[in-house]
């Protein structure tokens, strides 16, 4: 089966605030997977650290959700794979708690601040709003495909 889905050199994922089933991330992992699939991910990794705490949060992993990916499940149907067999079943109010966590997350240690930092600056230095990883994300995906932040 042939798999379609974004072309990442051309255009970025979506971004990191879009939700499938009240999930941040996902649709984003999702474009990143296929991308992936496709040989079309450009620069973009498919189970980044980021990605690796959404798998850790309903209890699934890459590989797996690779092998729904190559299937050709839609970005619906993968998330009703997802609700009924991740071994980490969350409630909508967990679920609604996860993703305003991971929309807030900002670097907590030393060497993931100096990454942020570096990254930041060197995309948009007089950005004072740049706080989050989801705002660093934005903004690198603007700038990467042609945006003067």
């Amino acid at each position: 089966m042939v798999i379609t889905g974004p072309d990442l050199t051309k255009a970025p994922p979506r971004g990191p605030r879009v939700r499938l089933g009240g999930f941040v991330i996902l649709p984003r992992l999702l474009d990143k997977g296929r991308a992936t699939i496709a040989a079309k991910n450009g620069d973009y990794v498919f189970n980044c650290p980021m990605d690796r705490r959404f798998f850790d949060f309903v209890g699934t992993n890459a590989n797996t959700l690779m092998n729904q990916l190559s299937c050709g499940k839609s970005d619906g149907q993968v998330l009703a794979w997802l609700l009924k067999s991740a071994t980490h079943r969350q409630s909508a109010h967990e679920i609604s708690a996860w993703s305003t966590l991971e929309e807030n997350r900002a670097p907590l240690d030393v060497e993931s601040r100096a990454y942020f930092n570096s990254i930041h600056q060197s995309i948009a230095p007089q950005r004072l709003d740049i706080m989050t990883w989801f705002d660093l994300l934005d903004l690198d995906d603007y700038a990467t495909f042609g945006g003067h932040p």
